[in-house]
């Protein structure tokens, strides 16, 4: 009787093979969470009549939206933050410089009622000498129903800060800023802006940022 000294060897099977199983995929690693971090539009930038430029710029953005406070379906809020600066070349006597959000709404709710009426009823009532007897029951029906009068989505200006400034610049810079909206039942877009005023001797300039919209 033959006897076998060494173990059979196990077959591996060759990566590059295509004949080989497919190896597992252990699945893509989960994204990183929201930071809220918003893309700046290009600046807004104004030449002024007497040769002078405004610029107003934004950077360092973000939006997130978080449960709102109230726990309402129809409320929104988002927590926001951005560095906003204007500049103006020339002699100047200042100006302002105004950061703030437009929320948009699609769909308001603009009141809720009920429609509708109470009665009484006696269930197995007689009269008779002694009274009137109440052997049944009294039930109290009502009848109605709940109206919602929804509107035409509005577009809100929300003003965070307004910095009067004496040279030819200002910033303002916000960080962790709540914005709550009510009474919206439809899609909601957000998105920042800031305007820069440059106040001169007889006349005043204007120029304006938009940021990027988000729809939530």
């Amino acid at each position: 009787m033959l006897i076998p000294m060494g173990a059979t060897p196990l077959a591996l099977a060759d990566p590059a093979d295509p004949a080989a199983p497919p190896v597992a995929d252990a699945g893509a690693p989960p994204p990183p969470p929201d930071n809220g971090a918003v893309a700046s539009e290009v600046p807004g930038i104004a030449k002024t009549p007497d040769g002078r430029t405004l610029t107003v710029v934004a950077k360092d953005e973000t939006q997130l939206p978080v449960a709102p406070l109230t726990t309402s379906l129809s409320s929104r809020d988002w927590v926001v933050g951005g560095t906003f600066t204007g500049t103006t070349t020339g002699s100047v006597s200042g100006g302002t410089l105004e950061a703030g959000y437009q929320v948009g709404c699609g769909v308001e709710m603009d009141k809720v009622k009920l429609i509708g009426s109470v009665g009484a009823s006696l269930g197995n009532a007689s009269l008779g000498t002694g009274g009137l007897s109440l052997p049944g029951s009294i039930s109290f029906p009502v009848q109605g129903q709940i109206e919602v009068d929804p509107r035409p989505g509005t577009v809100t200006n929300v003003v965070v800060d307004k910095k009067s400034f004496k040279g030819t610049s200002a910033r303002v810079t916000l960080k962790d800023i709540h914005i709550k909206i009510d009474n919206c039942v439809g899609a909601s877009s957000l998105r920042s802006y800031a305007v820069l005023t440059s106040s001169g001797t007889d006349a005043d300039d204007i120029v304006a940022y938009y940021g990027v919209t988000k729809v939530f």
